[in-house]
């Protein structure tokens, strides 16, 4: 490109131009033709020079509305008063290298002369410059026209890498750059959650910063993913725009956002309807959304619908009237050639003879005496002026900077010493610095200033596109995306205004939302938005759509059965409400009320042979500690409490000693009456009189008190919340603190037991009326083989029926004794009272001798 530049340049080509005379020139930039045609580079082509094709009425008006917004200050007497603003606009013909040599043309002065003042000719250089179009152009002038701090402004370059200060020190827009229409085409795919969306983009700076700015955005937005990225070729290839629809066809995205261009669109659209590519939603780019060629019958059913991002649209009064008198100049001059080929084209006419540098009209000849009015063109209207009001933002902006530098007070300007610039001295780069402290209002209401990367406050339309039924096509706006300095970035849309094709807004997701109660879990190799939902796992919930992990409930809580939120764990203990909690405890009340009863018997009948019989006073000890054995497991029943935890325990440790010692005792004693009454065995009783019963029951209790006390004190039992055996439960229940203190308080009622039962069977063949071994024998018997069962039932069993076994342990041995020791007595006593005598017994014995 450069060599073919330089090699145009030698050349001197014609510029097409319209220009108008004044104190200050400013220049413009417009792509009044869309193409050119080039000569071939040989030497017998020297002196040709390259023709410009497709004239376009909309970018001519653009230029006009330049010419307007001059005119307009021109009469304007508050604003550079004393001062005529003239203009030199060029026409860029759709090629970089003759829009680069406007350019340099425009700073450095133009090759031909024209008159400055009444009487005076010259080649006065701009002082700032309006435009380009192009992203693409824009970066190329302003890259050399920013070394000299020449300003320029563009309507309508939107590439956010002219952001950069460093690069483009002087350039300034009064469109939006891409990184804001990203932002905002990204606003919108986050208000109807389309998180999965293609992407298309021209094969130019404008489609590539756009893309690189929105892959960008869209993942730190977390708005959602690509499903594809696809170039627009420029020469249309049409198997490469066959691939790119297929893909488009094929993809499960719903959502097309596009940064192409007007004329990509139309090859693009005839593919789409080659391979009926319907259910689509477009989201367009400024470029196009406003592209009348596009909104046809034809291509409605396809585009119908779309919403798309477009330039602010403004109002300006007067113009209409000032277009109306735009008329060809008559004399023999071509610096407003534009001019003429714009009446050539709406008429269809020539003028003789043609200059240099356009394609030669056909037609009759032009009078210039033709009226607009009678003629049906786009030109005239002004219902969508939107480039158009940028381009009279820009030259606004120029001069209002302008009017700023002249109104600089001598010892307060912005420059070297405090000064000043005057109309005579000033440079295009002391505009720069007033440029970018601008800041004014326009007619139509919008506020215009710059911010520190040459940006203006950024504001789009958003609009779509509405298929009428009889056929009709109609661009609406359905809402705004703007920034403020205090309310931010903020997208406003009118949903009930917005036509679909699909009769409601359209579904764009690689995967459905995860509902709370699931969390995401992306699918291997594929984008972050295609994910499975996996159900939390209990004890986790996830409260919102799309958790990206479930959290665990507090150590009191547990998670609903939809895993949503956390609800209070039950809390479980041996209950006296329970079923098992009401039968232990009427099991208990009943053993008690046995014990009572068989207390009352034994002490109305204390005189009777068969209560005093080997020592009455162990049978009271045995039947009160029996009875104390009962009442002690209501200690195991009921929301657990230090006192409880700290005395069950103890309670049942002694009072089962006191029983056991009781009867350990009563086997003893009827050991040594047996070997008593055998001869010279008397001696043994002076051990067992009624004193050393006493003592030995007592110091045989005392040692188990004993280990309670220092289990208590070294490693007391405590009330403890297990959330361990239930997920959805808390077990309340007592730790025992030291299970060795347990083993050995459980031990040693073993070791008395077990020597009860030994002793007691070795007094089983006495005689009858000293059988009673044979009761302790069987009951001993029952006790050990409930505490042997009670063992590994206790251990093996969670929460409260670990209290339940020990509970029915505790009843179960107790009913064992009291039936055994006191079962048969009690039949004596009550049904049997002729046996209840001393002859009886005496006799018994008597004849079993």
């Amino acid at each position: 490109m450069g060599s073919l530049f330089n090699t145009y340049l030698l050349l001197g080509f014609y510029l097409n131009e319209v220009h108008k005379p004044g104190d200050v020139l400013l220049g413009g930039l417009f792509e009044v033709h869309f193409t050119s045609v080039f000569p071939e580079l040989t030497f017998s082509s020297e002196g040709e020079e390259p023709r410009c094709k497709g004239f376009d009425t909309l970018r001519f008006r653009q230029a006009m509305t330049m010419a307007f917004a001059v005119d307009e200050i021109n009469k304007n007497s508050n604003l550079l008063p004393n001062v005529t603003l003239g203009y030199t606009m060029y026409d860029n013909c759709g090629a970089l290298v003759i829009g680069l040599s406007g350019a340099l043309s425009l700073a450095s002065g133009q090759e031909e002369q024209f008159p400055l003042q009444e009487k005076c000719l010259g080649t006065l250089p701009v002082l700032g410059i309006v435009g380009d179009s192009f992203s693409t152009f824009t970066i190329a002038t302003a890259n050399v026209l920013g070394l000299f701090r020449m300003p320029i402004v563009s309507y309508f370059a939107t590439c956010s890498c002219l952001s950069d200060r460093q690069r483009f020190p002087s350039f300034f827009r009064t469109i939006p750059s891409d990184a804001f229409q990203v932002r905002a085409m990204i606003q919108i795919l986050k208000h109807f959650d389309w998180t999965w969306v293609g992407l298309l983009i021209s094969d130019d700076d404008y489609g590539f910063h756009a893309a690189q700015s929105f892959q960008s955005d869209l993942t730190q937005s977390g708005a959602g993913c690509l499903a594809y990225l696809q170039v627009l070729p420029w020469d249309g290839d049409p198997n490469e725009l066959r691939k790119i629809v297929h893909l488009i066809k094929t993809s499960t995205a719903r959502v097309l956002v596009t940064f192409v261009h007007e004329s990509q669109m139309i090859p693009l659209m005839e593919e789409v309807v080659q391979q009926n590519v319907t259910g689509l939603q477009w989201i367009a780019s400024e470029a196009w959304i406003a592209a009348a060629v596009l909104q046809t019958p034809r291509l409605m059913p396809y585009l119908g619908g779309t919403l798309g991002i477009a330039i602010r649209r403004g109002e300006m009064p007067g113009l209409r009237e000032f277009l109306l008198q735009i008329r060809p100049d008559h004399s023999n001059n071509y610096e407003n050639n534009m001019v003429r080929q714009y009446w050539e084209f709406i008429f269809q006419c020539r003028f003789p003879p043609p200059p240099a540098g356009w394609v030669e009209a056909g037609g009759a000849l032009c009078t210039g005496e033709e009226d607009i009015e009678n003629v049906e063109t786009e030109f005239l209207d002004l219902s969508n002026l939107r480039a158009e009001y940028n381009v009279y933002k820009a030259v606004y902006a120029l001069a209002y900077a302008l009017d700023d530098m002249l109104q600089c007070t001598p010892g307060r300007g912005p420059f070297s010493g405090n000064s000043c610039t005057t109309l005579q001295t000033m440079e295009p780069w002391q505009l720069v610095h007033y440029l970018q402290t601008v800041n004014f209002t326009t007619s139509f209401g919008d506020q215009v200033s710059f911010d520190e990367n040459g940006d203006a406050l950024p504001i789009y339309d958003i609009m779509n596109w509405l298929w009428l039924p009889d056929g009709r096509t109609k661009v609406q706006n359905v809402g705004e995306v703007k920034r403020s300095a205090s309310k931010g970035e903020e997208l406003t849309l009118f949903e009930d205004k917005i036509f679909w094709s699909f009769g409601e807004p359209p579904r764009s997701v690689c995967s459905e939302s995860c509902p709370p109660g699931t969390r995401m879990a992306r699918k291997k190799g594929e984008p972050e938005c295609c994910f499975d939902c996996i159900p939390c796992s209990e004890g986790k919930i996830s409260n919102k759509t799309n958790s990206v992990e479930c959290t665990s409930c507090p150590e009191d809580f547990a998670s609903s059965p939809q895993r949503d939120h956390c609800v209070p764990k039950k809390i479980e203990f041996l209950s006296y409400h329970e079923p098992l909690g009401i039968c232990l405890t009427s099991t208990s009340l009943l053993g008690t009320l046995i014990c009572a009863v068989v207390l009352g018997i034994f002490i109305h009948h204390r005189s009777t042979p068969v209560v005093r019989a080997n020592n009455s006073e162990l049978s009271f000890l045995i039947l009160m500690s029996l009875k104390l054995c009962f009442l002690c497991s209501l200690l195991f029943i009921g929301r657990p409490r230090l006192w409880t935890c700290q005395l069950r325990h103890a309670a049942f440790g002694i009072s089962f000693v006191l029983c056991v010692s009781c009867i350990l005792v009563k086997t003893m004693v009827v050991l040594a009456v047996f070997k008593a009454s055998k001869p010279g065995g008397g001696a043994s009783l002076k051990w067992f009189g009624a004193v050393q019963q006493r003592g030995t029951v007592l110091l045989l209790t005392c040692i188990q008190a004993a280990i309670c006390v220092v289990w208590i004190v070294s490693a007391s039992p405590l009330p403890h919340k297990n959330t361990q055996y239930h997920s959805d439960k808390i077990v309340y229940e007592c730790v025992v603190g030291s299970t060795v203190g347990f083993a050995v308080l459980l031990g040693y009622i073993g070791l008395l037991a077990i020597l009860s039962f030994l002793l007691a069977f070795l007094a089983r063949n006495l005689p009858d009326n000293f059988n009673e071994a044979k009761l302790i024998t069987f009951s001993m018997l029952i006790f050990c083989a409930v505490w042997v069962a009670f063992v590994p039932a206790y251990v093996n069993s969670p929460g409260k029926y670990a209290d339940a076994v020990e509970v029915f342990a505790i009843l179960a041995s107790s009913f064992g004794l009291l039936v055994a020791l006191f079962g048969p007595k009690c039949y004596i006593i009550l049904l049997r009272p002729e046996r209840n005598t001393k002859k009886a017994i005496m006799g018994r014995a008597t004849s079993k001798s």
